[in-house]
């Protein structure tokens, strides 16, 4: 029997939902749900469009709802309130307050009897796995992230805040050398400056004052001041050419020994090159709703991430075609 699946947001990470929903043989889209007019919406694969306060009467109808809200206002509300009523799956990467995310969806499933999975990203999710299997294997082995080169949507809008900003694009970039340390062993001490730079793709309104927005961009506190970051001030034509993805990606090192003296070294590396960061993120969702279903029909209630989850459970082929082809 195919999980039924609602989705409620519809931005660019609702449609990866959707696509990879779409794309799942056992999965049917139910529908989305949106806090804006229905009659506004239009999806990509012709799904039914309702209202938010459709899903007070449909719990029948859905078994896994995935939120696709922002992780800043959307999800700490939206995550309690459907956990109660609606096995969840949402991608809460605001990592700082996980816990408290946790604990608030936890409470509220487990009161309503269902399941939801929280932060099931690339990361926090899938670098996330990468982290917890090589220190599991390599105790007490140096573990590096590095992020990009891609967009970041959170960046880019700080930038667009500013007076005189049309539009723009900013771009985390992984600082090679720093990269070539870790991948060969050295476990590095690196500063967040000597980890990523910034660059920053700006169409600023016509007579706004260049020079003033570039100093307010690399002063930036939390965003750029602790960045080497560059600015380029385009045209809104090459920023549409040139610039209208969400690519991303990113790579998860670590580096550890074993051996009676620790002479032996040993690297592990995961690493992601995307070409869309939405639809590959949806499709992380989309692969945790099957997941959420499987085992909230075996009664398991509360919150997850994905530490908890069986691996086989993500995947839609049966136990014995994975032990056949993918062990």
């Amino acid at each position: 029997m195919a999980v039924r699946v609602g989705i409620f947001g519809y931005g660019n990470l609702g449609r990866g939902v959707e696509l990879a929903v779409k794309a799942s043989p056992d999965m049917e889209l139910v529908g989305v749900f949106t806090r804006r007019d229905p009659a506004s919406v239009q999806t990509v694969s012709g799904a039914a469009v309702y209202p938010e306060n459709a899903l007070q009467e449909m719990t029948g109808d859905i078994d896994v709802l995935v939120l696709c809200g922002g992780s800043a206002t959307d999800l700490p509300v939206q995550g309690p309130k459907y956990a109660a009523l609606y096995n969840i799956v949402d991608s809460f990467d605001t990592h700082a307050h996980i816990p408290d995310h946790f604990a608030d969806v936890d409470k509220a499933a487990s009161e309503g009897g269902k399941l939801g999975i929280i932060s099931c990203g690339w990361d926090p999710g899938m670098f996330s796995l990468a982290r917890i299997y090589a220190e599991a294997i390599l105790p007490g082995c140096a573990t590096y992230t590095f992020w990009g080169r891609g967009v970041s949507q959170g960046h880019s809008d700080a930038i667009r805040r500013i007076a005189g900003v049309k539009d723009a694009r900013q771009y985390t970039v992984p600082v090679p050398e720093a990269m070539e340390e870790v991948r060969a062993g050295k476990n590095p001490s690196l500063t967040t400056r000597q980890k990523h730079t910034r660059v920053c793709y700006v169409v600023a309104e016509e007579g706004a004052d260049l020079e003033r927005i570039n100093r307010e961009i690399v002063t930036m506190p939390d965003y750029f001041a602790d960045y080497d970051t560059t600015v380029h001030f385009i045209s809104l034509e090459e920023l549409h050419e040139q610039h209208s993805g969400l690519p991303h990606g990113g790579s998860v090192i670590s580096c550890g020994t074993t051996g009676r003296d620790g002479e032996n070294s040993h690297v592990v590396e995961y690493r992601l090159d995307l070409d869309s960061n939405p639809e590959f993120t949806g499709s992380i969702l989309a692969a945790c709703a099957r997941a959420v279903a499987r085992m909230a029909a075996e009664g398991r209630t509360g919150c997850m991430t994905l530490f908890d989850v069986p691996p086989a459970y993500l995947s839609p082929q049966s136990g014995e075609e994975l032990r056949a082809h993918l062990l």
